[in-house]
């Protein structure tokens, strides 16, 4: 059974943060258990976090659009989930071609304005129409920038070619596996954002955006972006979620 989403929440006033920032704390709390975030090996042996904590967070890992800022997690705690995300994450044959760019506070709000003003320029061009614009692009795109932060997913195809190169036999298949990676990162900081408590959602404004940011943030031109996670405090609860069967989605054999 699943925990009430108020008690995974630890939200205080809002607190601003700037990075580089030493970090005060290196594990996330979840109700059900401490998960420790090192890279380090230790001669004790971290406590292994129980599936239902996991069960918890997936089940209250929802699309949340009402965000804020009213949180008290240190950036230092956000920059070393991300960190570990890089680390263990898996990827096939270990290409490990996922970027990961963390933009706080200001810089966040000039993803969002940077963003905002491509779709100006559409409106301008007839291509985005007035009145949508007005009504449902604006509204939303403030919305985001609203929030404490954007992770922004890449794939750096320099990273994918020499495997493609020397496994000739899987070499249409690397560019998928990247992507099944790049999509592993997106779950498990998504996961682990709401184990922080904050709420978030998913977005998709490559390609249209992509030469902008690359040039704003100094991001190698190769790199592909994939996905554009927002996060803040949730300010809101999300939206209803239709299920299809389980059993229209799920098959086992060999169960005892």
């Amino acid at each position: 059974m699943a925990l009430p989403r108020h008690l995974l929440r630890r939200c205080t006033p809002a607190v601003r943060f700037t990075l580089p920032r030493t970090a005060t704390t290196n594990s996330l709390l979840t109700p059900a258990t401490t998960i420790r975030l090192s890279s380090s090996s230790s001669s004790t042996p971290a406590r292994r976090p129980s599936a239902q904590s996991l069960l918890s967070l997936a089940q209250n890992r929802r699309t949340i659009y009402q965000l804020g800022r009213n949180h008290s997690v240190p950036d230092a705690q956000i920059e070393e989930l991300v960190q570990q995300a890089i680390l263990h994450v898996p990827s096939a044959f270990n290409t490990q071609s996922t970027r990961l760019v963390v933009v706080l506070h200001r810089e966040h709000e000039r993803l969002w304005d940077l963003v905002i003003g491509v779709f100006q320029n559409l409106v301008k061009t007839g291509a985005v129409p007035d009145q949508v614009w007005k009504n449902q692009t604006l509204p939303k795109l403030e919305g985001f920038k609203a929030a404490v932060g954007t992770v922004l997913f890449y794939e750096d195809p320099a990273h994918i070619k020499p495997f493609s190169e020397k496994f000739a036999l899987y070499k249409d298949q690397f560019e998928p596996w990247a992507q099944h990676s790049n999509a592993m990162h997106q779950y498990f900081l998504w996961t682990g954002l709401e184990a922080l408590g904050f709420g978030a959602n998913l977005q998709h404004y490559n390609p249209l955006i992509d030469a902008p940011v690359a040039e704003a943030w100094n991001v190698p031109k190769e790199w592909k972006l994939s996905a554009q996670l927002v996060f803040g405090s949730p300010e809101g609860a999300p939206g209803p979620k239709e299920q299809k069967p389980v059993d229209e989605r799920f098959k086992i054999y060999g169960k005892l």
